[in-house]
């Protein structure tokens, strides 16, 4: 609550404005009004941004697109040796390693520096300000920045699964595109949830870009078919507790046809949920042991 001589923060214009203090709660549709113009400013200051350093902005597209096809390369040559891996023939395969990194481009161009800026803002004190913003604190620690090279970068990982549906011969129908899409959905909130979570740990630790980083580096399990591996430890590991596994296999699983029943996607949808209440409520733990840099 503002003290009596403190005045709110101003608002953007061409947003609508947040309620007051004391007043009724606002209906859905102003409040996504509101956040949907506050994402827009926070779009466009992203775009001005990246115009300001193109040559960084264009290097950087290059270094994932070389990336990516190194990975294709990688499992070309796999093939050579093989016409199978965990039951998955070669274009089944390429197909689950463009879904895989769709997912991780779509994380990286709304999250990860988003995520990797939280113990920043928590050592220099910037959080406080977020804190005082007429909005919710985790909007806008999540969503403040957005990297446009890599919807570039996601967009190389769509066509690269069209061609792969095109060699094998398939033709989705509207519920398996639907399902597909749903599904890539849930994948990037479990993606999100996890490392937001792992990134709030730097309200105890100050420091948590190495933990953050060591979990974006997991994400390579995640274009493996979950066959490959034996049934152990491993496997129930990233299959319910961080579920790789799951992010990647699932959705591609429904255009190759795949799901024998819908436990699969159903255990993901479960998960994904389990992802975003503990990150919730460790968020909200976590803002109660949070020092004002002030303080």
């Amino acid at each position: 609550m503002d003290s009596p001589g403190q005045q709110a923060e101003p608002v953007p214009a061409g947003i609508a404005a947040p309620p007051a203090v004391g007043e009724p709660p606002r209906n859905a549709w102003a409040t996504l009004r509101f956040y949907g113009g506050l994402y827009g400013a926070l779009w466009s200051n992203s775009v001005t941004r990246e115009l300001q350093f193109k040559l960084n902005f264009g290097l950087w597209i290059v270094v994932e697109l070389l990336w990516f096809a190194l990975q294709l390369a990688f499992m070309s040559v796999l093939y050579t040796h093989t016409d199978s891996i965990g039951g998955w023939s070669r274009w089944e395969v390429i197909l689950l390693v463009g879904c895989a990194n769709f997912v991780q481009q779509l994380f990286t161009a709304f999250f990860l520096t988003n995520l990797t800026d939280l113990s920043e803002h928590i050592r220099t004190g910037r959080l406080d300000f977020l804190l005082l913003l007429p909005a919710n604190t985790r909007f806008l620690v999540s969503l403040r920045k957005v990297d446009l090279g890599a919807f570039i970068n996601a967009a190389a990982a769509f066509a690269v699964m069209v061609h792969a549906v095109r060699q094998l011969g398939l033709h989705p129908t509207t519920g398996q595109i639907l399902g597909f899409s749903l599904l890539c959905g849930v994948g990037l909130s479990i993606h999100y949830s996890l490392m937001f979570l792992l990134a709030t740990i730097a309200f105890w630790t100050v420091r948590a870009q190495g933990i953050v980083w060591g979990y974006y580096n997991l994400f390579n399990i995640a274009r493996l078919p979950e066959s490959a591996f034996p049934q152990g430890l491993f496997r129930r590991v990233f299959t319910f507790v961080l579920p790789m596994l799951l992010v990647a296999n699932v959705p591609s699983k429904v255009l190759l046809q795949r799901l024998g029943s819908p436990i699969e996607w159903l255990v993901l949808v479960l998960v994904g949920a389990s992802c975003f209440v503990a990150s919730e409520l460790f968020w909200r733990r976590s803002l109660c042991h949070y020092t004002s840099a002030s303080s």
